[in-house]
């Protein structure tokens, strides 16, 4: 934990909530996960095989060469706006290029519509197992966090959400995971999706929705976001860093048009610009007509990738393991028996297997102790081969850390 300094030795003195906050959790687990000799099925990157290389670099060189404005600021261009449009219209969700707002990436997204509707100390609801990246979108602004659970089956727990609101409670936002949750990998079923939405309208109350797996279904195509559902209090975030490439940074959010001053003022005040470079390149890629292929490429490959997860998990894991299939996303979800934690399991793993995981402890909302005996295991950065292997490992430690009673 960092702590606060005297003045009087020299030193410049942080904001409180830094001098409250914990090392990032991803941070310093960083060195474990990602070392070169250990298999990791820990961070959500998509396979680097699958990248389309040759086309981006086409595509550039066509910006590069034929926009010598490419370089500079410039407005966010219009032309990929429509592409964007198109591509959420093939999801079920109708809107206009003036209720689209480019931005770096899901993260920055989630950041801005954070800040857009949080007030320093307020209330917002979300799931007691949550994407990590939220909470750092929170942190600074220091909310009380609603939590409510969620079921292995049905996800987020509707009727706890609905018992918070009736009792009073006025969170500033909603957050959900509509589909290929992140880490829980569920997806919400048609009558929930219609169900959040309606409690939405009733007591006002604005949802995030992060939707930056939906493109990425495996047993058919996913349902309709809730911004299909609603216009008003649907705000919807989106990324092509799961489907093209992590490093574009290229994000959006859609939302009513009236809210794009303020959007823009929250960016302008963060980072002026959003890779100009990228988003034009981005933009020409689009043009070509080849991105329905490669998703249909990614789709096929990491169906792949999740079964061979699931049989490997079935073959090896202990019975006392639960996880369930996933329809969209990147991760398998697994709780183990509640005296286990993760993070001492990660360590073991690593150092006897050479193999790594994200601990449930990470996604931990509000103190929420529920987590630490789960891990979330991503199944589309390692190619097939390599993930029997790597689960077997983990199997074999797991088992000899439930026997050793730790």
């Amino acid at each position: 934990m960092l702590t606060s300094t005297s003045a009087h030795a020299g030193h410049a003195t942080v904001a409180q909530w830094v001098q409250n906050i914990k090392g990032a959790a991803l941070r310093e687990l960083f060195p474990l996960v990602t070392r070169a000799d250990v298999t990791s099925f820990a961070f959500g990157l998509p396979a680097a095989e699958l990248l389309p290389l040759k086309d981006y670099a086409a595509a550039s060189s066509r910006v590069l060469s034929l926009d010598p404005r490419a370089l500079q600021y410039q407005l966010p261009p219009e032309s990929l706006k429509i592409h964007i449009q198109g591509l959420l219209a093939s999801r079920g969700v109708n809107c206009r290029p003036d209720q689209i707002f480019l931005t770096a990436g899901a993260q920055q997204a989630t950041h801005s519509l954070v800040n857009l509707f949080l007030e320093q100390r307020g209330q917002v609801l979300v799931e007691e197992v949550a994407y990590e990246g939220l909470q750092t979108a929170l942190t600074p602004l220091q909310p009380e966090i609603l939590a409510v659970p969620s079921g292995m089956e049905s996800g987020m727990d509707l009727d706890a959400v609905e018992s918070q609101l009736v009792r009073g409670a006025r969170p500033a936002f909603i957050y959900a995971i509509t589909d290929g949750h992140n880490p829980l990998s569920l997806s919400l079923s048609q009558a929930s999706r219609i169900r959040l939405v309606e409690m939405a309208r009733r007591f006002r109350i604005p949802i995030l929705e992060d939707d930056v797996f939906g493109f990425l279904s495996y047993d058919g195509p996913a349902l309709p976001p809730m911004r299909a559902l609603d216009e008003e209090w649907v705000f919807y975030i989106g990324s092509l860093s799961k489907t093209l490439a992590p490093a574009l940074r290229i994000g959006w959010i859609v939302a009513p048009a009236a809210f794009s001053p303020a959007l823009h003022f929250l960016k302008q005040s963060n980072d002026l610009d959003t890779t100009t470079l990228s988003q034009l390149t981005v933009s020409s890629y689009l043009d070509t007509g080849v991105f329905p292929s490669h998703l249909a490429t990614l789709r096929r490959e990491y169906g792949k990738r999740r079964d061979a997860m699931l049989n490997a998990l079935k073959a090896h894991f202990p019975l006392e393991a639960r996880w369930r299939k996933p329809t969209c996303g990147m991760f398998i979800w697994v709780e183990l028996p509640p005296e286990i934690d993760t993070i001492d399991l990660l360590r073991m793993a690593v150092k006897t297997e050479q193999v790594a995981f994200m601990p449930g402890a990470i996604f931990a909302m509000s103190g929420n102790r529920g987590a630490r005996n789960g891990i979330r295991l991503n199944f589309t950065h390692c190619p097939v081969e390599q993930i029997e292997p790597g689960v077997a490992r983990l199997a074999r430690v797991l088992k000899r850390f439930m026997r050793s009673g730790r």
